[in-house]
């Protein structure tokens, strides 16, 4: 099947099997492998991108659920990794073993066009992604230090948007919400990570 896509701001058309999960297609077709496999069933959010606006798990997504749509991934934040939440995530040392962290970014990025200056409950109502290194408490710092530094470099824009890429907030996403399906592609329902646990406490087993 010949299926459509805006990846990072460029047409691309790719030949595969109508249900072959979006993040393979990514990863294996277009050799895009900022995105990363995590569980397969859509809760750890490790292979969250942005898909017409919208984080999206995509190891559930079928690519043809995504025909046509634009999609946003974690190369098409920056080139030179200049976004403000890469920034923050630098500057803070946010990674341990650093497996996670491209879907911890494309989720904060998309909180942060939503909603330009978080409080730590937003934060934790949004960030419902998983670190098996407990990184939550500078995550949630590093979004507050992106909010910042978008505001000081340009007071009053309203909020963060990709550096040379397309795929902003707003658009009809193939993805719901904070909650949703395993058939979309959105975040499965289930109870916020707490944000507020030291770091290296842990979220999961190995």
């Amino acid at each position: 099947m010949m299926v459509n896509l805006t990846v990072n701001g460029e047409p691309r058309t790719v030949d595969v099997q109508p249900d072959m999960p979006l993040l393979w297609v990514l990863r294996d077709v277009l050799d895009l492998k900022g995105t990363k496999f995590g569980c397969g069933v859509a809760q750890c959010g490790a292979c969250t991108v942005h898909v017409n606006g919208s984080p999206t798990r995509t190891c559930v997504l079928p690519v043809s659920a995504a025909a046509g749509a634009d999609v946003r991934t974690i190369e098409g934040l920056s080139e030179d990794g200049s976004h403000p939440v890469q920034r923050a995530w630098q500057e803070l040392d946010v990674p341990q073993c650093g497996y996670c962290q491209s879907g911890q970014i494309m989720t904060a990025v998309s909180l942060l066009e939503r909603t330009p200056n978080p409080s730590d409950e937003d934060i934790d109502a949004a960030m419902g992604n998983l670190c098996r290194c407990g990184t939550y408490l500078r995550i949630r710092q590093a979004i507050h230090a992106a909010a910042k530094q978008a505001t000081d470099a340009a007071p009053g824009s309203g909020g963060i948007g990709a550096t040379g890429s397309s795929g902003g907030p707003g658009g009809p996403g193939v993805s719901g919400g904070a909650t949703g399906s395993r058939a979309t592609g959105s975040p499965a329902t289930r109870g916020p990570v707490d944000y507020r646990r030291p770091v290296g406490s842990g979220d999961i087993n190995p």
